[in-house]
């Protein structure tokens, strides 16, 4: 059976149950004191009447608080609220991104589930933002490899097309074998940029693994080991020296953003780098199926808010 079959993806009673169980895992909690204090649901509450729905429409999930008298549902304090799209449409969206690979376009969202083309992007950044980690413990460990690279993609707005790459967006990626990965979007591949975030994500016990660029020859005496290929000489693999995960990283990422998504704006690469790393974190060479991911996913948009004209 299709896991599309699921009542949460075509009812939205049942969309709503889903939701509330990931959320409220101790029953539901109201979103303007905090109190769990018994809030009632209210049952057969509809929207205002207007020419399109002259009876209004249901509203689901509504609970009042006994302590406050505020009105909240589920949605409220997430990346779900105020957002007029049916919460099944949600569920669906979610399952599609987590599903894909290499990701899913907007305009495949507007077709799929037959929603506008704006709503079907603001719709794709939202569960970009819920797939955003918050979670920043410092990778590997004792006896454990991180690989780091750097890679460029895209154009800068207003710069010119140079030799060196520097029209490029910058991308420096952090990845454990067997692990995590963690991408940062970053102006220049300079020590004084990249040595920071390696300091601040990398446990010092890890053996760092590079290629043989300038900017991680200094890098070896603050981690357990380091070991680097010269890419430059045609060296890929020396025993267990290597990048090959971040590279494969870089090619599962490269090969979304140019033929997927085709284009991406620099101010919304973070949320692109997010999804692919969420993706990746959370793959099925390390037990993570699609329903599970899209659950991770969904219990990520909690605490997260993204308003179509609010900072980007």
């Amino acid at each position: 059976m299709s896991v599309l079959t699921c009542p949460h993806f075509r009812d939205e009673a049942a969309a709503f149950e889903h939701v509330e169980g990931m959320l409220w895992p101790y029953g539901p909690v109201c979103h303007h004191c905090g109190s769990m204090e018994k809030p009632y649901k209210l049952v057969g509450v509809r929207s205002k009447p207007s020419k399109k729905n002259p009876n209004g429409i249901e509203r689901y999930g509504l609970y009042k608080c006994r302590d406050c008298k505020g009105q909240f549902t589920v949605r409220m304090g997430t990346v779900l609220e105020e957002s007029h799209l049916p919460l099944t449409i949600w569920l669906q969206a979610i399952h599609l991104m987590c599903s894909s690979k290499k990701g899913i376009s907007a305009h495949q969202l507007h077709r799929t589930l037959e929603i506008g083309y704006k709503a079907a992007w603001f719709l794709a950044h939202r569960i970009r933002e819920a797939m955003r980690s918050d979670d920043f413990t410092p990778m590997g460990g004792a006896g454990k490899f991180v690989e780091v690279d750097e890679t460029y993609i895209g154009r800068l707005k207003g710069v010119p097309k140079a030799p060196s790459g520097a029209h490029k967006n910058v991308v420096l990626t952090l990845v454990e074998r067997g692990g995590v990965a963690r991408s940062f979007h970053i102006d220049s591949a300079t020590v004084a940029r990249v040595l920071p975030i390696v300091n601040a994500n990398i446990h010092k016990e890890s053996v760092l693994m590079s290629d043989e660029a300038r900017v991680y020859q200094n890098f070896g005496p603050d981690f357990a080991a380091h070991g680097t290929v010269e890419h430059g000489a045609g060296e890929y693999v020396r025993g267990k020296v290597h990048t090959n995960t971040v590279e494969g990283f870089y090619s599962i990422f490269k090969r979304g953003m140019k033929g997927v998504y085709q284009h991406c704006a620099e101010h919304h690469l973070h949320r692109y780098l997010a999804e692919f790393d969420f993706r990746y974190s959370n793959r099925s060479a390390i037990g993570v199926e699609d329903n599970v991911r899209s659950l991770i996913a969904l219990k990520g948009a909690a605490g997260k808010r993204l308003t179509y004209h609010g900072p980007r």
